[in-house]
């Protein structure tokens, strides 16, 4: 994990820090009408031309940070112009807690991404509370009666459900229940949300989510249901004349999860990262409403913090996925 997790945060702060994007950062922060030679001062100036993976190292905090004179005054990556010269820090990266400064949000990186983190979190406790029940009941049902009415009804639903992109349904949703043309019974923006979240501000894009979220689970839960179904030790239970309910809840439904749980636990990363339309189309400025102002405005630290937070959460979930897998089937085992 840590190595792939340092492989994948190489690769990101590579191509966040080719010179075309630090150009443009430096034309930002300055003048659009600045000369290449301008640009290439200002990027000296405040220590972007360093080799890259002296770079790289300097923002892990593995290395010195970088200390210049300029116009006879020193300058450096650790400098805090609240603190003397003689306390400076020598380390100053993401392994010291400091992520770097927005340019963008004018603050520090870190309490950004952590306050974005837990409205995005809250978002994703409700859409994991309506999405996971929903399509687990509709794929076991789905996949207890291969073929039947039942099944291609559900099946047709999940196809469907998930055939539809956020932002297709999303702006039905709110033609139909937020605007003044339909139903008005919800609210189009969930800016409101951000510090009371309740059924009328906070509906829409859960549902939104969900529903989009909802027919892959379906689909792979009636899957491994009709998979399990057609198992030998299903039809002995029958032939003992188990009782159909029984069946399903004590001998196939446990079975039934183990693929499932996989594809649950890759919703994590999927909503932190997925939200990113339906938190702007909805104005909901959580993490993937951060992740489309760092990236539409060059905000390099900010971007970097972003994209480092979503390798942890793959890979922490992929972690839990793995050993969850244990506890579904006592038969798998770690060699």
């Amino acid at each position: 994990m840590l190595l792939t997790a340092l492989c994948l945060t190489f690769i990101v702060f590579w191509l966040t820090n080719l010179y075309p994007n630090l150009e443009k950062l430096a034309k930002t922060q300055g003048n659009f009408r600045m000369s290449d030679e301008a640009v290439a001062s200002y990027l000296d100036k405040n220590g972007y031309l360093e080799p890259m993976p002296v770079k790289f190292g300097q923002w892990l905090g593995v290395l010195p940070g970088w200390v210049k004179e300029v116009d006879g005054e020193l300058r450096g990556k650790c400098f805090d112009t609240l603190t003397p010269e003689a306390e400076h820090a020598t380390f100053c990266g993401v392994l010291q807690n400091d992520w770097g400064f927005s340019t963008v949000f004018k603050s520090d990186v870190s309490a950004i991404v952590a306050e974005r983190l837990g409205l995005t979190g809250k978002l994703m406790f409700f859409v994991m509370l309506v999405m996971v029940p929903m399509a687990l009941i509709v794929g076991v049902l789905a996949g207890m009666r291969e073929g039947s009415k039942l099944d291609r009804s559900l099946s047709t639903f999940s196809i469907a459900s998930t055939a539809t992109p956020e932002y297709v349904s999303g702006v039905i949703f709110i033609a139909v229940f937020a605007s003044s043309a339909g139903w008005k019974i919800f609210n189009g923006s969930a800016t409101s949300a951000m510090e009371d979240a309740n059924f009328v501000n906070f509906t829409l894009p859960v549902v939104t989510i969900a529903l989009y979220g909802m027919g892959y689970i379906a689909r792979m839960t009636r899957a491994s249901m009709t998979e399990v179904m057609t198992a030998q030790y299903i039809r002995t239970a029958r032939l003992k004349g188990v009782s159909f309910g029984n069946i399903v809840l004590k001998h196939a439904l446990r079975n039934a999860l183990i693929a499932p749980f996989t594809v649950i636990m890759l919703q994590f990363p999927w909503l932190l990262n997925g939200v990113v339309i339906v938190e702007t189309l909805f104005n909901y400025k959580g993490f993937g409403w951060v992740l489309v102002q760092a990236a539409g405005n060059n905000d390099i630290e900010l971007l970097l913090a972003v994209s480092v937070v979503s390798v942890i959460v793959v890979l922490v979930t992929q972690l839990i996925s793995d050993i969850g897998y244990v506890y579904l089937n006592p038969r798998i085992r770690i060699s």
